[in-house]
């Protein structure tokens, strides 16, 4: 049986992100020169000299015949055990680390063995080989929220004139980004490359395998503070990007927080700034017109008008980002609005379901305090007869002052024209203080606003906590009639989108995009 060897973004490259293309020959040689002085060289089945690799995988389930397999290592895996399997579905060689394999007479014949110190560096390295024997403009994007819609935003700005290789997904670690290098094909002019990180150092690290002549930065926010430790932790390890770039490179960033076109310009590079504020470029600020039913915003810059197909003002500033990306490699600007015209916000990321005359607004995909700011900006732009109601789950990773987030977002959410907030996990808490609250001011559990944001017709909203999302459901279903905008907004790992079936059960099957 094979078995999987990979991590999380592991797997086999070959044909780029539209399935075709020529893939990279990688040689002996070529695998030697990477690997350099990490490299012990062939160590069974004869010699190398005249051999070549089909591909790269560090997945046997995946694996195609004649690739080269990385064993990589993980917390519950040893992609060492793995390596009969590999020779078994066909792999023609493996890069190991030194002393793993002790017995290499063991593998079949002709399996050649590369001994490296790290397998992780090593398929870095061999990435970074791949990088540079590119001729073609290679794109970095990283960024608190809303990377990876801005990669998607990008790849399809840039694919109205351009081939394009882009990360799949969201692969954006220390296995995918070198993977979504890999398998980049011979035909292309541009590659698109996520950049993601949890920890201080995580994003030069990648940064020095992809080398990349484009960065941007869409957002720096209160994010992975578990790890990055507080806001300037994660300016600078978003800032690593752009210090990252080869000579000659461009910034472009977006314009939240208001510091970060300083401390990018500061950098001496040239640098685009887009958004919706005075922050932003003239040409790349962005006048929202009007909104429709969907949260889909037209928007005015000099070049022209557009509705962006991505709702909510966030998904404006994503849009902005791409286009003034896009330019620099020569797409006009009407063939870039169609694109973002044409955009769809993925899976749980702010995906838009009718369910008979309910409208769901799915974006359970992350949640840091800007990301929930933004999705509740959202709820409040949309035309909501039946009212509005927001359940928010747990923002995770945010360190030790987590308690005080989740409390001052609710906070805000105060000020807004909604009629129901349910908090879930981390927010239940501070949900039900705010109810204590009201009713011990005599007031109803209904909050009051203040003016930095006053209510429409929905009146202030009721807060109500439930520790898990099935306690969450048991609060909404007594409180919904079926003619709400309800959102919901959690980090993944709550799994508020385990409550999508009971929505269509109690209010209809889904009839798809609102």
């Amino acid at each position: 049986m094979r078995g999987n060897a990979g991590t999380s973004g592991g797997g086999t490259v070959g044909p780029g992100k539209e399935g075709t293309g020529t893939a990279f020959p990688w040689t002996h040689r070529r695998v030697r020169e990477a690997l350099g002085e990490a490299s012990g060289g062939a160590r069974s089945g004869g010699a190398g000299e005249g051999r070549a690799f089909a591909g790269v995988s560090t997945d046997t389930r995946t694996l195609r015949e004649g690739d080269l397999f990385v064993a990589l290592r993980g917390p519950s895996f040893d992609g060492h055990a793995f390596l009969d399997a590999a020779a078994s579905a066909g792999a023609a060689g493996a890069v190991v680390e030194r002393g793993a394999v002790p017995s290499p007479a063991a593998l079949v014949e002709d399996f050649l063995l590369y001994e490296v110190t790290d397998t992780l560096e090593a398929l870095g390295a061999l990435a970074r080989y791949r990088r540079r024997a590119l001729k073609v403009p290679v794109m970095a994007i990283t960024g608190s929220s809303g990377k990876t819609t801005a990669k998607d935003l990008l790849t399809s700005v840039l694919s109205t004139t351009h081939s394009v290789h882009a990360t799949s997904g969201n692969l954006n670690n220390r296995v995918g980004v070198p993977l979504t290098l890999l398998a980049t094909p011979e035909e292309v002019d541009a590659v698109v490359v996520e950049v993601g990180t949890s920890e201080p150092g995580e994003i030069a690290a990648l940064v020095r395998i992809a080398e990349p002549d484009l960065g941007m930065v869409t957002t720096v926010s209160e994010s992975h503070l578990e790890g990055l430790g507080d806001l300037e932790g994660v300016m600078e390890e978003k800032l690593a990007l752009l210090r990252g770039l080869q000579p000659g490179g461009t910034a472009v960033v977006g314009d939240e927080p208001s510091s970060l076109p300083d401390r990018t310009r500061a950098l001496s590079i040239p640098t685009r700034v887009a958004g919706l504020s005075v922050q932003a470029d003239p040409e790349w600020r962005g006048e929202l017109l009007d909104v429709d039913g969907e949260g889909r915003w037209r928007v005015h810059i000099p070049a022209g008008t557009f509705r962006c197909g991505i709702p909510g003002r966030h998904g404006v500033r994503n849009a902005l980002l791409a286009l003034a990306a896009g330019d620099l490699l020569g797409v006009p600007a009407q063939r870039g609005f169609a694109a973002v015209e044409r955009a769809r916000a993925p899976g749980l990321r702010g995906e838009f379901l009718r369910l008979g005359d309910l409208t769901l607004v799915v974006d359970c995909y992350n949640a840091n305090p800007q990301s929930t700011r933004a999705a509740l900006q959202l709820l409040s732009d949309l035309p909501a007869h039946g009212g509005r109601v927001a359940v928010l789950g747990s923002m995770l990773e945010l360190g030790p002052g987590s308690e005080a987030f989740h409390r001052r977002l609710l906070e805000w959410a105060r000020t807004l024209p909604l009629r129901l907030v349910v908090g879930v996990g981390e927010f239940a808490v501070p949900a039900e203080q705010i109810r204590e609250e009201a009713l011990k001011s005599g007031a109803s559990p209904r909050a009051s606003s203040d003016s930095e944001g006053a209510p429409g017709s929905d009146g202030g909203a009721e807060f109500v906590g439930a520790d898990t999302p099935d306690r969450a459901w048991t609060l909404l279903r007594s409180r919904l009639g079926g003619g709400e905008t309800v959102l919901l907004k959690a980090s993944r790992g709550v799994a508020l989108e385990e409550l999508l079936p009971r929505f269509q059960e109690a209010f209809g099957p889904r009839g798809g995009t609102a």
